[in-house]
């Protein structure tokens, strides 16, 4: 499902939920607000909120959960400009998908509460929920893996993670504890190191695919591609979840057609259990006149008060003068080809054509 905008949110979701758990538990990684509590911008709540969109007719049954089949969608994909704040946002929801309420466990009646000390958290926040509102639980096993091509790309997420977990006082020292390769989860299953962990997987370190995990970030997949083997890695990490009845999600800047992404064919797929956030700016805005474009920036980085326009448009001045395809792509949030394309954007297509009407 493609969602181009903000809605409404009118059905059931854990998203409340796991938004009041991600301000308790999570902090601002960086800035001037650093280490103040992480209150989702609204775009983000609006993504939390889909991600853990529960289906009406779901049943619950302690014995044989129905851990994915309980939610409206097997993935979330998220589109959007560079430093949105896609990448704080996925660690925020990986922390959650490790030591917070990830699963459905039920409909509440009056007076049921989410209490983290039920959950092996002494932090003291609890949730009451409203009579009828899904109901959310930790992961018993948790085994999350994030994935990117490179070690710096996996930072995206990665950093902001750590600095969370490392802030002192933070709620998430006491349930995540970094490690040199990967983060560990405080849970039940210290007798198995290969439950309970969060672990980074990148083209060049592939050892822990095909474990069967709980759940997975795909960081960039628009860099994602056949050339590269990272399609197939990335297909084979979904894989893994799906036999665990597992979920995860991606995250990436808009993609450059010409290389035939992982991010362009989900995109393109448009399949029904797949929920999809890009919010594609006006196609008559042009990138290359610059009151257009700061029209554009304007539209593309709603809801992130972080971002400082002036700043985005002086470095898309400087891109435009030998870069245009990847600052249009990277800051406009556009699907366009890389300036050196083969073909311009669009010839193949029209000649294509042409040929089929003649």
């Amino acid at each position: 499902m493609h969602s181009d905008s903000i809605g409404v949110v009118d059905f059931p979701t854990l998203g409340d939920l796991v938004d009041g758990w991600i301000t308790q538990h999570c902090r601002i990684p960086d800035g001037f607000k650093r280490r103040q509590p992480f209150v989702q911008y609204d775009w983000q709540f609006w993504c939390t909120a889909n991600h853990y969109r529960v289906r009406e007719n779901a049943a619950y049954d302690p014995a044989d959960p129905p851990m994915n089949q309980a939610f409206t969608y097997a993935r979330s994909d998220v589109v959007a400009a560079q430093k949105t704040g896609k990448g704080p946002w996925a660690a925020c929801i990986t922390a959650n998908m490790a030591a917070g309420p990830d699963l459905f466990c039920g409909w509440a009646k009056r007076g049921d509460v989410y209490d983290c000390a039920d959950h092996g958290c002494g932090c003291g926040w609890y949730f009451e929920y409203e009579p009828g509102e899904p109901m959310g639980s930790r992961h018993p096993s948790p085994l999350i893996q994030i994935l990117a091509t490179s070690q710096e790309q996996v930072s995206n997420i990665w950093r902001p993670l750590t600095a969370m977990i490392k802030f002192h006082g933070s709620p998430l020292g006491r349930l995540l504890l970094p490690r040199e390769e990967f983060i560990r989860i405080v849970g039940e299953n210290d007798d198995d190191p290969e439950l309970d962990r969060i672990d980074a997987v990148t083209s060049s370190a592939k050892s822990r695919l095909g474990n069967p995990i709980s759940g997975y970030v795909q960081d960039e997949t628009g860099t994602y591609t056949k050339s590269s083997g990272m399609d197939e890695v990335a297909s084979t990490m979904r894989r893994g979840a799906a036999g665990m009845q597992g979920r995860g999600f991606t995250t990436t800047n808009a993609w450059d057609p010409s290389q035939e992404s992982q991010a362009q064919a989900d995109f393109e797929s448009d399949q029904p259990d797949v929920f999809t956030f890009y919010r594609v700016p006006p196609t008559d805005w042009k990138f290359s006149d610059r009151r257009q474009r700061r029209r554009l920036l304007e539209f593309v980085y709603a809801g992130s008060p972080h971002i400082n326009i002036d700043s985005i448009m002086a470095e898309c001045d400087k891109l435009m003068l030998k870069r245009a395809a990847e600052a249009e792509r990277f800051f406009g949030n556009r699907v366009v080809q890389g300036n050196d394309a083969w073909l311009p954007d669009g010839l193949w297509e029209s000649a294509w054509l042409d040929a089929v009407a003649s």
